[in-house]
C-alpha cells in the first residue's frame, strides 16, 4: 500500500528581509515524499489502515528534514505538515498525514506519549512530557494538478501563541502530485522570522503560558 516515487528537499537560509542582516540566519526547511494514492479513482470507506502505515515513512521523514537543515534538535524551534492529493483523489486522504507527520516530528524533538491514543479519539495526556513538541502541528491540505503550491503553517513547537513565530513555507515539487498521487510534506524552522517585532509572547516566556496550548 506504500509506494514510494520521490522525495523532495528544501532548505533555505534567510539573511534579511530588506533590514539590517541577521547575526545567525533563519533556517527554514521542508520535505515532500511522493506517494502512489492506493485509493485513487474510487470510494474507500475504511481508509484508516494506511495512516498506521504511514508512521514509519513520517519518522524517516522527519529525520531526514533535520538531517538536510544540518541543525540539531534543539535549534528546531518551529513546524508544521501538509498534503496535496493528487485529482483522482479525495481531501480526506490527505488527513491521513495528521497522525504519522505531526508525532513523527514531535517525538524527534522529545515528546513522549501515545500516538495511538489521538489515533483513536481520545483526548492527549499532557502530563509527565518533556518539554518539546508540546503543541499541535498545524496543518493543511488541498487536491490539486501536477505542480501544485501548497502554504504549510508553521507555529512554536511547545506553544502556538508565540506571534514572532507564525509562518508559512510554500512548498511545491514539480511534476507532482500525478492524479493517482499525494504529497505528504513535514517543514520546520529554526526559530523567529527575520525582523519580527509585532510583539506577543515569547518563545522564552511559554512556562508562564502552559495553557495556551
Amino acid at each position: 500500500m506504500i509506494e514510494i516515487r520521490r522525495v523532495f528537499t528544501q532548505v533555505e537560509h534567510i539573511h534579511h528581509e530588506f533590514g539590517p542582516r541577521a547575526d545567525t540566519p533563519l533556517v527554514r526547511g521542508a520535505i515532500g515524499a511522493v506517494l502512489t494514492n492506493p485509493f485513487a479513482g474510487r470510494y474507500e470507506p475504511d481508509i484508516l489502515p494506511m495512516m498506521t502505515l504511514l508512521d514509519p515513512v513520517g519518522v524517516e521523514m522527519a529525520h531526514k528534514l533535520r538531517e538536510a537543515m544540518d541543525v540539531s534538535v534543539d535549534q528546531i524551534a518551529t513546524y508544521g505538515k501538509g498534503a496535496i492529493v493528487g485529482a483522482a483523489g479525495e481531501l480526506e486522504h490527505g488527513a491521513l498525514w495528521h497522525v504519522p507527520g505531526g508525532y513523527a516530528m514531535r517525538e524527534l524533538l522529545g515528546w513522549k506519549g501515545d500516538r495511538n491514543a489521538y489515533r483513536a479519539g481520545k483526548a492527549e495526556e499532557k502530563t509527565g512530557q518533556p518539554g518539546n513538541g508540546l503543541s499541535i502541528v498545524p496543518s493543511t491540505k488541498k487536491v490539486g494538478a501536477p505542480g501544485t503550491t501548497l502554504d504549510v503553517p508553521l507555529t512554536n513547537i511547545n506553544a502556538s501563541y508565540v506571534r514572532g513565530q507564525f509562518d508559512a513555507f510554500e512548498v511545491r515539487v514539480p511534476g507532482a502530485p500525478a492524479a493517482d498521487e499525494i504529497v505528504f510534506i513535514l517543514a520546520m524552522t529554526t526559530g523567529y522570522r527575520i525582523h519580527a517585532r509585532v510583539g506577543g509572547l515569547l518563545a522564552k516566556d511559554i512556562s508562564k503560558w502552559d495553557g495556551l496550548r
